[in-house]
C-alpha cells in the first residue's frame, strides 16, 4: 500500500472513532480521534504531488485546523450547569469563568479564520474552469449570507455593535472567508462537487461557531451587566438576565460536534481541490 493511500485510510478511520465516540458521549476521545484524522489529512496532502501552489495553501489549513484540536484537547472542559447560577455568589464565579472560555475560543476562532483563509487561498489558486457552474455556488453563498445575517440579527439588536464585533470578529471572518470561497467554487469545482459540499458544510460550520460564541458573549454580558436587575436590600443584586444559560453555552463547550465538521469540511474541500488540480492537469 502507498503511504498516501495509507494516510488517506488512516485519516477516514479516525474521522470514523471520532464520529462514534461523539455518539456514545466521550467528547475527549472524539477530539483526539479527531486530531488523528486531521493529522493524517495533513500527512496525506504533504504527500500529494499536485500543484504546489494549491497543496501549499491547503496543507496550511489542515495544518491550522490540527492545532487548533490539538490545543482544545488541553483546555479544561467546563460544565457551568454544575456551577449553581442562583447560588450564593454563583453569578460572579459563572461570569468569571466565562470570561476566562470567551477568550480561549475568541483564540480558537483566529485559528478558524486563519485555516479557513487558507483553504480558500488553494481554492483560488486552482484555474478557471467551468464558468457555467460559477452561477450556482454564488447563489448559494449569497442564501446562506441572508440566512447568517437573519439568524443573528437579535444579538446585534440587542448589545452595542462595536462591543459584540470586538469579540467575535475572527469567527465572522471565519464564516464570510468560507462563504467567499463558496460563491467562487462553481469556477473550479471537480467533477463530482466535492469542493463546494465541503465549502456548503465549512460555511455552515463557521456560522454555528459564530452564533456561540456570540451567545456565549451576550450571556456573560447580561450578567455583568444586566438591564433589568431587582435589589433585593441594599448591597445585593439579583440579575433576571442570569436564570438560564443560553443553548449556545452547550454548544461552545467542548465543541466536538464543530471538531468533526470541521475534519469533514476540510477532507471534502481537499479531495475537491486536488481532484480539480488533476483534472486540470
Amino acid at each position: 500500500m502507498r503511504l498516501p493511500t495509507g494516510l488517506l485510510l488512516t485519516s477516514a478511520a479516525a474521522g470514523l472513532a471520532s464520529a462514534v465516540a461523539a455518539t456514545f458521549a466521550l467528547p475527549s476521545a472524539s477530539s483526539l480521534c479527531g486530531l488523528v484524522a486531521l493529522l493524517a489529512l495533513l500527512g496525506y496532502v504533504l504527500t500529494d504531488r499536485g500543484v504546489r501552489p494549491v497543496t501549499w495553501p491547503l496543507a496550511a489549513g489542515v495544518g491550522v485546523f490540527t492545532v487548533v484540536t490539538a490545543a482544545r484537547l488541553f483546555w479544561p472542559q467546563e460544565q457551568f450547569h454544575e456551577l449553581g447560577l442562583l447560588a450564593p455568589g454563583g453569578t460572579p464565579a459563572v461570569a468569571t469563568r466565562l470570561a476566562e472560555v470567551i477568550e480561549r475560543e475568541k483564540l480558537a476562532a483566529l485559528g478558524t479564520a486563519a485555516g479557513v483563509v487558507c483553504l480558500a487561498a488553494g481554492v483560488l489558486a486552482l484555474p478557471v474552469r467551468r464558468p457555467g457552474r460559477g452561477a450556482l455556488t454564488t447563489g448559494a453563498a449569497l442564501l446562506l449570507l441572508v440566512w447568517f445575517g437573519v439568524d443573528n440579527a437579535r444579538t446585534v439588536r440587542d448589545h452595542p455593535l462595536p462591543d459584540l464585533l470586538g469579540t467575535v470578529w475572527p469567527a465572522l471572518l471565519a464564516t464570510l472567508a468560507a462563504l467567499g470561497a463558496l460563491a467562487v467554487s462553481g469556477w473550479r469545482t471537480d467533477r463530482r462537487w466535492l469542493l463546494p459540499s465541503g465549502l456548503v458544510l465549512l460555511s455552515l460550520t463557521a456560522a454555528q461557531a459564530y452564533a456561540a460564541l456570540a451567545g456565549t458573549w451576550s450571556f456573560w454580558r447580561d450578567l455583568t451587566e444586566p438591564a433589568g436587575d431587582s435589589f433585593l436590600e441594599p448591597g445585593m443584586r439579583f440579575a433576571a438576565a442570569a436564570t438560564d444559560a443560553p443553548p449556545a453555552i452547550e454548544v461552545v463547550l467542548p465543541l466536538v460536534g464543530t471538531t468533526l465538521a470541521v475534519f469533514a469540511a476540510t477532507a471534502l474541500v481537499v479531495a475537491g481541490a486536488l481532484g480539480s488540480a488533476r483534472e486540470t492537469h
